[in-house]
């Protein structure tokens, strides 16, 4: 009989407004970033992704297209606990947008100071 790995799933806090805005989203966009998101839940790498250095150390970016447009959702998962969905949103220019890098970057500094203070390493 093989051997089955099994990796538990880490669990997804959204930071900020992350959740409402992914919410937001036309149902196959949301669909798509949510089975990329539980691929990364897995300790999987989702399809298609980047990494977003310029947003934080571990950031990462899903780049997923649809029918109704580019989409984002940038995220880190390198601390054990769990994923954090740092922002999500429709790319509406090849360049993303500087106030979207940062959001993602306030959000994610907000993120490392709620690690320090509730005693996350």
């Amino acid at each position: 009989m093989p051997h089955l790995a099994y990796n538990p799933v880490k669990p997804v806090h959204f930071v900020g407004a992350s959740q409402e805005d992914i919410r937001q989203l036309d149902d196959a966009a949301r669909e798509t970033l949510g089975f990329q998101l539980f691929k990364v839940q897995q300790g999987q790498d989702p399809d298609d992704w980047k990494p977003m250095s310029v947003v934080g150390p571990g950031v990462r970016e899903i780049r997923v297209r649809e029918t109704s447009g580019a989409y984002r959702l940038l995220y880190v998962a390198k601390f054990e606990e769990a994923v954090y969905v740092l922002h999500v949103f429709q790319k509406k220019e090849r360049k993303t947008a500087s106030a979207d890098i940062d959001l993602a970057r306030s959000r994610y500094h907000s993120l490392i100071q709620w690690r320090k203070e509730h005693a996350h390493r």
